[in-house]
């Protein structure tokens, strides 16, 4: 029974789930909502020596947090599974002994010497350097006599004559010939399955209708195309996807910054923030809008709409369009989100009002969470150090000495402060020594903050209480002449 569009996202678990892999599996997903398909969660983990259960539990956790959830993987029930690699050895095995019985693969026996000695030899001559199929007409006996040597054969798949040309989703008509392709390993001598023959059998069985990676995949595809053929399975529609750069045009790397989808999330990012900036390095929406929500990412998803050119990772948009995620946040989730942080850097929150006040007055001057914990710093503090240059020369002017202390007058005669006292307090200030503007309200936000920016001033007074705001201006009086 062949079944509606399929699509899988099908990490390797061994390292932390990159950025690009993370968009990938977006763009997967976001097609699979978007035709009413089904998103296969696939890992690959064939490779026993770099594969960690640890990375599998990221995997899950990562794309858990970004809000993709698979409908089928290796947590859930699906009629193709199993979905880990490492438990269908049995069905490649099987794929590749019915390959060999049919002729369209053969036993190697080869040493990587003698390998290496073939590249050499092709090299040196200027041939295309491919296998040169020393072992496809071996003997029964010849076979034999390498088995008792102690020799355990690979098994390479006999690659036909012509050409290989399909239709990509993304690229339009991409042509391979296979004579610079040559006959390729697909088991190798221990049992365990190559690459490109795992993942041929692997969405051939689940009957992936749509495979939609990224386009460093390209030069995998005839060879996974050959082998679906030979083993008699549809061959899938490609989608490759445009790698993701740099500013600097080369491939994301650490030198880059962050990475991998866990340091995003440790910073402090919006799942859904991230969902979109990274919908919106390949694809974009035929509107203009780049803020964009997940239900609108899945109305609106469109291969047509992909590009073909290189995606530029650019941080300062990620942080913009993370700020803009957060700035129309409800102040009841973010405090929410923001606790752990405070809670990481040491500061009290047991008195959850004050900790929404306090969120609720950064709402709109970080970017990402992380960023709350130095903006935060100043309603958590006793003392107040003044080490901004411009801070200091607010300090030192003999207009702030006299806004300093008529401000001190005024506190001795209220009991408690809060916005609309400050207010008053201030008016009485300027018409007390007749300062204005930027030299009336400056002092104040520095001898309290140590920064001439900020919170809004009446809020962040509030927030302090009279008592705190005395002492702090007390402290600064005559310190800075």
């Amino acid at each position: 029974m062949k079944h509606s569009a399929r699509v899988r996202f099908a990490p390797s678990p061994t390292g932390h789930l990159h950025i690009g892999n993370a968009r990938t599996a977006i763009l997967n997903w976001l097609f699979a909502r978007h035709v009413g398909g089904t998103f296969i969660l696939r890992i690959e983990d064939t490779d026993p020596e770099r594969s960690k259960s640890e990375y599998v539990n990221r995997i899950y956790e990562d794309l858990n947090w970004l809000g993709i959830q698979w409908d089928e993987g290796p947590d859930t029930e699906g009629e193709f599974g199993p979905y880990r690699q490492s438990m269908r050895f049995e069905l490649y095995q099987r794929y590749a002994n019915k390959l060999r019985e049919e002729g369209k693969a053969y036993n190697c026996y080869c040493t990587p010497e003698e390998l290496e000695q073939m590249r050499k030899d092709a090299v040196r001559e200027g041939r295309q350097v491919t296998y040169n199929r020393k072992c496809l007409h071996l003997s029964d006996a010849e076979e034999q006599e390498l088995i008792h040597a102690g020799r355990k054969p690979a098994v390479r798949f006999k690659v036909p004559e012509g050409q290989v040309e399909f239709e990509d989703v993304v690229k339009g008509t991409i042509s391979f010939d296979v004579e610079n392709i040559g006959d390729f390993v697909i088991m190798r001598a221990e049992g365990i399955p190559t690459y490109n023959f795992a993942c041929v059998v692997d969405d051939s069985l689940m009957q992936i209708s749509h495979v939609i990676r990224g386009d460093d995949h390209v030069s995998n595809t005839p060879r996974q195309i050959l082998l679906t053929q030979a083993l008699g399975m549809d061959v899938p529609l490609y989608a490759h996807i445009p790698m993701i750069l740099g500013a600097d045009r080369m491939r994301l790397s650490k030198r880059h910054g962050a990475t991998s989808v866990d340091e995003y999330r440790a910073k402090g990012y919006i799942p859904e923030a991230l969902i979109n900036f990274l919908s919106l390095l390949s694809w974009s929406s035929q509107s203009g809008d780049e803020i964009l929500s997940v239900d609108r990412l899945i109305k609106e998803f469109d291969f047509s709409r992909i590009s073909k050119s290189a995606a530029v990772f650019n941080v300062e948009k990620l942080d913009w369009m993370n700020g803009q995620y957060i700035r129309e946040m409800d102040v009841e989730k973010l405090t929410q989100l923001a606790i752990p942080f405070f809670d990481k850097a040491g500061y009290e929150t047991t008195d959850y009002e004050k900790t929404k006040k306090i969120v609720a007055a950064l709402q709109d001057k970080i970017d990402y969470l992380e960023q709350i914990i130095d903006q935060a710093k100043i309603f958590f503090q006793d003392h107040i150090t003044i080490d901004e240059t411009d801070a200091r020369a607010v300090i030192r002017k003999d207009t702030s000495q006299k806004v300093f202390w008529s401000f001190l007058r005024e506190l001795r005669n209220i009991d408690r402060i809060d916005v609309d006292i400050f207010r008053n307090i201030m008016k009485s200030v300027q018409k007390e020594t007749g300062i204005m503007g930027r030299d009336l309200w400056m002092p104040i936000r520095v001898a309290l903050t140590g920064k001439v920016h900020g919170p809004e001033l009446p809020v962040v007074i509030e927030l302090f209480g009279k008592d705190k705001c005395q002492r702090l201006v007390e402290n600064i009086v005559g310190g800075y002449r």
